[in-house]
């Protein structure tokens, strides 16, 4: 399982209400959450997002309320992983039982940098900066995690 794509860079605490504004929960369709995921952090998110893009983030990213609304808008929006220093431990467990796949590497998010091209090895854990030629090792995803990821969510990974 890979992922590849151009980075959109954040800061530390980057919270679930300027990944989605609370004022856009009031659906649960994953089209219209995608359309207004990060803008209140960066309004120009959803015009320069491509499939399979990638987000990279300090410390803490997906702190704040627990709903899922906020890994299913980046999902939805055709990010392909969020890498971080850090997650809230909700937004981790959301995202997986959603199936966003998500690493935390400390290294890579200080110094892979907006723009730069990414390819991520799910398997082996291995985030490759194209654009550095650098290569950063976090730890790769157990197997049932994979399967959740790869069945779309934990939901789809019961059936």
């Amino acid at each position: 399982m890979k992922a590849h794509g151009t980075v959109h860079k954040y800061g530390d605490n980057v919270d679930t209400d300027v990944i989605i504004p609370a004022r856009y929960l009031n659906t649960s369709d994953h089209k219209e959450l995608a359309s207004h995921c990060m803008e209140d952090i960066d309004k120009d998110f959803v015009k320069n997002v491509k499939d399979g893009d990638i987000i990279v983030a300090n410390m803490n990213f997906g702190c704040g309320s627990s709903r899922e609304h906020a890994p299913i808008a980046i999902k939805a929006s055709g990010v392909g992983c969020v890498i971080a220093s850090t997650f809230a431990r909700i937004f981790y467990r959301n995202a997986i039982n959603i199936g966003l796949p998500i690493l935390e590497c400390d290294e890579a998010a200080k110094d892979i940098d907006a723009g730069n091209e990414v390819e991520i090895d799910f398997d082996t854990g291995v985030i490759t900066n194209i654009t550095k030629n650098k290569t950063y090792k976090a730890q790769p995803f157990p197997d049932f995690i994979k399967d959740i990821i790869n069945k779309g969510g934990l939901l789809n990974s019961l059936k």
